[in-house]
């Protein structure tokens, strides 16, 4: 799916080129230009799908008509490469999310108790997955475990683009208290794209990369891994959670 970009007045412009489960094409595009700093809260106006009368592949093309004027600059500058797998990857990529993310606030404490129901509903809600057994997902849950959101896609960074997404087109963005909880492991882009939305606790029931854990460090969110059964592993910031509660 190509994802483009424009500001009042502006031909949209392409930004990147992802491989995608299809479905909640909007949410991904919107998501996408958050997480990736080209857009902030309050920015999305509309988000269309490609014309059918110019693209032979309309469902394939969507663009994200912005508030504002649109820096086309910003997109050659930051080199783009999207895949399903790896997401936008390189040190220079960690540096970047410094410059334009500040750190965390505290946010509300969360049980052990809590993190502990949220694989089994994360589970119960993917439904792709019961039918493919192929896909990842992304879960944002409330303070208590409330299931808040779930997305599905063969990519984890979509299935959270997509969730991050649907939160920024429903006017829900800053995430503040929510948890996070992604299907597989937890790498570097998924602490960066968490921390643009807010989110102050990140969990998978797999484990971290080394530089996930430096992200998180960094911009003060607590990382959570393979959370499991009846245990997880603390790698960050561990004062949000209760061991006791």
């Amino acid at each position: 799916m190509e994802i483009r970009a424009a500001g009042p007045g502006q031909d949209p412009v392409p930004v990147a080129v992802t491989m995608r489960t299809p479905g909640s094409d909007e949410e991904l595009a919107a998501g996408f230009l958050l997480t990736e700093g080209l857009a902030r809260i309050g920015d999305v106006a509309r988000v269309e799908l490609g014309d059918p009368a110019e693209i032979g592949r309309p469902e394939n093309v969507v663009t994200v008509r912005l508030r504002r004027a649109f820096d086309s600059g910003s997109v050659a500058a930051r080199h783009f490469v999207a895949t399903a797998s790896c997401g936008i990857c390189g040190k220079a990529s960690l540096d970047a999310v410094e410059t334009r993310c500040e750190p965390l606030p505290d946010g509300p404490a969360v049980g052990r108790s809590t993190l502990l129901r949220l694989p089994p509903a994360l589970r119960a809600a993917q439904d792709v997955f019961d039918a493919t057994g192929g896909l990842h997902a992304a879960g944002l849950f409330g303070p208590s475990g409330t299931l808040l959101a779930v997305r599905e896609d063969v990519g984890r960074h979509n299935a959270l683009d997509k969730v991050i997404g649907a939160m920024l087109l429903g006017g829900r963005l800053p995430l503040r208290g929510a948890i996070l909880l992604v299907s597989g492991r937890v790498s570097f882009e998924i602490v960066q794209k968490a921390a643009m939305a807010g989110i102050t606790v990140t969990c998978a029931v797999s484990a971290p990369t080394g530089l996930a854990v430096e992200a998180a460090e960094r911009l003060g969110m607590t990382l959570v891994g393979f959370l499991r059964g009846d245990g997880f592993n603390v790698y960050a910031h561990r004062q949000r959670i209760e061991l006791d509660a």
